[in-house]
């Protein structure tokens, strides 16, 4: 078998015009290059490749199915060059630049809106490109370098990595507005021994601290009934199947806003779950990772106070 040779981005730009103005002419005019030189890059790319990439004729040019089936690759070939492009230019302006934040699907939809916009008024140079996921893929994708910081709750399984405390999530009591326990004011906690309380799906490391929960309550877990996400959670306690411990984010969120579920003040406080932002210790932009925490807390003092336990610092 023949080597194949190293197209170059170059020569796939190139074939993209010509496959996208349909002639050989019309590509030359838009990239503003001669048309024997054009003519002559393709003609080198379709040598190194092997391979027949255009339909000539005197009407034009026809892409064949190799030439085709090369488009799409070489459409993301350009969006990753942009992109390097970008970074570049951030980087080399002296500003923050884009970095990849991981966050979990049961934290980032509710506490990110809350932040996003303060963080980014306060440095335009900085991007987030924000993905969600289970903590345990975060803290193996931030090890691997998916991931260059992750908003994450502890426990973390994997050490080595470094974490800035932001705060303490509590849980609160959810339950059916037709419960018999809602309307009755302060809830003691011994009325919820042996009530079916709900989880979120073991995948999630809330299912932990929610088992937890009801170990702690003296409740009865319902594995058979695990919710997806919080939602579910959320609209499998307002048809009556069971209560549940719910994050407060989550509550202000999506619970206070609606009437389908009712939260109850209860006599024994449930623990927090403890939320950080980590990265790795040989991370380049270390020290900024370590001031936006700083601004992450400075945040939650001022506009989460009165659900979150915010971290000294």
């Amino acid at each position: 078998m023949a080597d194949i040779g190293n197209p170059t981005f170059k020569q796939l730009t190139y074939l993209e015009a010509v496959i996208k103005s349909g002639s050989f002419r019309g590509a030359s005019v838009k990239l503003g290059v001669s048309q024997p030189t054009l003519t002559s890059q393709i003609a080198a790319l379709e040598e190194s490749l092997g391979l027949t990439l255009l339909e000539r004729s005197r009407t034009g040019a026809l892409p064949t199915s190799a030439g085709r089936e090369l488009l799409p690759h070489i459409e993301n070939i350009a969006s990753e060059i942009h992109a390097i492009r970008d970074h570049a230019r951030f980087a080399g302006s002296g500003g923050s630049g884009i970095h990849r934040l991981g966050v979990p699907t049961t934290l980032g939809p509710y506490y990110l809106p809350e932040v996003l916009s303060e963080v980014h008024a306060s440095d335009p140079t900085l991007r987030l490109y924000v993905r969600e996921d289970t903590p345990r893929e975060l803290e193996h994708g931030l090890l691997d370098g998916r991931y260059d910081l992750i908003l994450t709750t502890m426990p973390m399984e994997l050490s080595g990595l470094v974490m800035e405390p932001l705060f303490g999530e509590p849980f609160h009591l959810c339950a059916p507005p037709d419960h018999p326990l809602v309307g009755q004011g302060m809830v003691d906690a011994s009325a919820i021994a042996g009530e079916r309380l709900l989880a979120i799906e073991e995948r999630h490391r809330l299912f932990v601290q929610m088992q937890a929960l009801a170990n702690q309550f003296g409740a009865r877990l319902m594995r058979d009934y695990e919710g997806t996400s919080l939602d579910t959670v959320r609209q499998m306690i307002g048809t009556g199947f069971g209560l549940a411990f719910l994050p407060a984010l989550y509550i202000r969120s999506e619970i206070e806003p609606r009437d389908d579920v009712t939260v109850l003040e209860l006599s024994d406080v449930p623990s927090d779950r403890d939320v950080v932002l980590a990265w790795r210790p040989t991370a380049p932009q270390r020290r900024l990772y370590r001031d936006l925490a700083r601004q992450m807390r400075q945040i939650c003092r001022s506009k989460l106070a009165d659900c979150l336990h915010v971290a000294e610092g």
